[in-house]
């Protein structure tokens, strides 16, 4: 009994000890930069963003996130001096500003359109990537027009602005297009390999990022000149952080980094 006692008495003494140690434990409330940014996680600018969506965002043979949107974004990390940490996030949390007003993430680079919606919710950057629609269809079936696609299924990717074009044209030409919605870029790409639609709808840097590790399955049959620009958001009000995106993306473009970060991850950048 007195052994029991006794090996009773130590472990209670140890858990009080474990317990107290685990309470002391710090948690990390963010910071502040030097320069007056405040972090939600101190010593990283944690980024919002969705994969796959290559050649924006995606990940590498090792697992790395990489990518055009990434490799900007490091350079307002950079600027902050703090590391860029990455959370992948469904895109509707991103580009309705929940997000970003929950505190999961300072900055949202997902290869995301400007539009007049989203700045209800968001505080965009200045535009970082001229966007241009595409309809991709499987090698020896292009069409040239969307009007070719009656009586057959399109996918688009949910939530985007490819979608909100492709269901406004249908409805204003009363196009009779079955419009099939993908939860993500993947499943999108998926969908057309294997023959679930006829076409597909997405961004042109996508298209072009998938035939070229996909050569001779998939075509872009058309394109759609929508005047789309993608722009970087912060949380509404966040002026400090938008300041700082924007001035590194200034500075890329006057000394010539943006333009060799494009040549990496788009290719030649087009003539102004």
């Amino acid at each position: 009994m007195r052994m029991t006692n006794r090996l009773a008495v130590l472990a209670a003494v140890t858990t009080l000890a474990i317990g107290g140690a685990a309470g002391c434990a710090k948690e990390d409330k963010g910071g502040t930069t030097d320069t007056g940014v405040a972090l939600i996680k101190s010593g990283s600018l944690t980024t919002c963003t969705h994969l796959p969506y290559a050649p924006f965002q995606s990940k590498d043979s090792s697992g790395k996130v990489v990518g055009f949107d990434v490799a900007l974004i490091d350079l307002v990390a950079t600027k902050l001096s703090v590391k860029q940490e990455i959370v992948d996030t469904p895109f509707e949390g991103i580009k309705s500003g929940a997000d970003l007003n929950s505190g999961k993430c300072d900055v949202a680079a997902a290869g995301m359109t400007i539009t007049d919606e989203r700045k209800k919710v968001l505080d965009f950057s200045d535009p970082y990537f001229d966007a241009t629609q595409a309809l991709a269809t499987q090698t020896g079936k292009e069409v040239k027009t969307l009007e070719e696609l009656a009586g057959k299924r399109l996918g688009v990717q949910g939530g985007t602005t490819g979608e909100d074009y492709i269901n406004t044209q249908v409805k204003e030409k009363s196009l009779k297009i079955e419009v099939v919605s993908y939860k993500d870029l993947a499943a999108l790409q998926q969908a057309l390999a294997t023959n679930q639609v006829v076409a597909a709808v997405n961004d042109l840097p996508v298209w072009n990022e998938y035939i070229k590790a996909n050569p001779g399955k998939v075509v872009v049959a058309a394109g759609f000149d929508t005047g789309e620009q993608y722009g970087f958001a912060v949380k509404k009000g966040n002026a400090e952080l938008l300041k700082a995106v924007n001035e590194a993306l200034a500075a890329a473009r006057t000394d010539g980094t943006y333009d060799k970060i494009y040549a990496e991850w788009i290719g030649a950048k087009p003539a102004a």
